[in-house]
């Protein structure tokens, strides 16, 4: 069976059917005058060529992205962020009240939340010891169309072996391996894109929003098998990358941004490696998990009452509610001084629990929250 037959296999009927819609840029290329697309023939704006709609998938833009991940143009499509491309796999490939899709958690709640908009089910499995893939893991997917695994994890920053992942896309033969790899840039060496003509049943999300700081741009890519593209640009929005973001995410991966990008990324690990071995020695950490990416997850006594103290201080860190994470905290790489503040912070709210204790009391908690009234007031 070819991997065509092999893909075509997995979209759902009524994507195969479909005819894909015919934007005036993508039924035709070029041109000089330009009046198919009911455009403003004004550019208002400082930026060149706003007044018109943007190609779906820019040349220059694909071409740039493929040359840094090493693939071909046809292997790579651009998306508003990876969100989106989560969004297009599950609406392409799974029938809504049918098929399901699975993952591990705690990890991006992303996965869930788009499936659920999809009517269609989320099997979210306990990772196993240190936020590895359990030994029965694709026994237990086996029946799942899409399964997502996020490497690095957000928010454990911990990664599963490549080689692993790619056995496991061939343990799943009828099913797409979705590996999120939004954070890889921080373990570029952990990828597995180089994997995909190997595996055509094997997904990468990527994204510009983290070690390219581009977040606000939402730019992000999903590489796959030219068949899995093709049915990917049958579902996805007419115009999904605008001008500006193309310029920037081009801009972005250039010679010179791409070595710009390499210095902050050797910088926010270094920093990421501070901050772990300082969290370690409060009294109050019980465990800070080793991190590849650009947050540090860590479990403290008081963590919600922490949390709330450092909110009333104007410093935001992460919390969760979910019961798996209720004392976890994250804090995101950001500059030193941002860094130097909020462990300041800690260090303090650590002096107010009783480190002899093992788990915060309620008295613990409530002069926490008394220091953040104070704070407030």
């Amino acid at each position: 069976m070819s991997v065509e037959q092999r893909i075509a296999r997995l979209v759902r009927p009524e994507i195969a059917a479909l005819t894909p819609y015919a934007s005036a840029r993508r039924e035709v290329q070029g041109g000089e005058v330009w009046l198919n697309a009911n455009e403003s023939p004004w550019n208002n704006s400082t930026v060149v060529g706003v007044n018109r709609y943007p190609d779906c998938q820019p040349p220059a833009l694909l071409s740039a992205y493929a040359s840094y991940a090493n693939l071909a143009t046809d292997q790579v499509l651009a998306t508003r962020g990876a969100d989106e491309g989560i969004d297009l796999l599950i609406r392409a490939f799974c029938r809504p009240g049918i098929d399901r899709v699975a993952t591990c958690g705690p990890s991006y709640g992303m996965y869930a939340i788009s499936a659920a908009t999809n009517a269609v089910a989320c099997r979210t499995l306990d990772w196993a010891e240190g936020y590895q893939l359990p030994t029965d893991f694709a026994q237990q997917v086996a029946d799942c169309k899409l399964v997502f695994v996020c490497n690095p994890n957000n928010p454990s920053g911990t990664v599963i072996p490549p080689e692993q992942l790619v056995a496991l896309a061939t343990a799943l033969p009828d099913s797409l391996l979705v590996v999120d790899e939004a954070y890889i840039e921080f373990c570029p060496e952990l990828s597995v894109a180089g994997a995909l003509t190997q595996c055509p049943n094997l997904v990468v999300l990527r994204t510009l929003s983290k070690a390219f700081a581009l977040a606000g741009a939402r730019c992000g890519f999903t590489l796959a098998n030219p068949a899995v593209i093709e049915v990917l640009l049958k579902v996805i929005a007419p115009y999904p990358v605008p001008q500006p973001v193309a310029q920037l995410a081009e801009e972005a991966l250039s010679p010179e941004g791409l070595k710009r990008m390499q210095t902050q990324v050797a910088q926010l690990n270094a920093r990421r490696a501070a901050l772990t071995m300082r969290l370690s020695e409060l009294p109050t950490v019980r465990r800070v998990i080793p991190s590849q990416a650009n947050f540090v997850l860590f479990e403290m006594d008081a963590a919600r009452a922490c949390y709330e103290a450092l909110v009333a201080k104007g410093l935001l860190i992460r919390a969760y509610r979910t019961p798996a994470l209720a004392n976890w905290l994250r804090i995101s790489i950001g500059s030193d001084s941002e860094l130097a503040q909020v462990e300041s912070a800690l260090r303090s709210l650590s002096r107010q629990l009783n480190p002899q204790t093992p788990t915060a009391t309620d008295k613990d908690n409530a002069r926490i929250r008394a220091a953040a009234k104070e704070t407030r007031q």
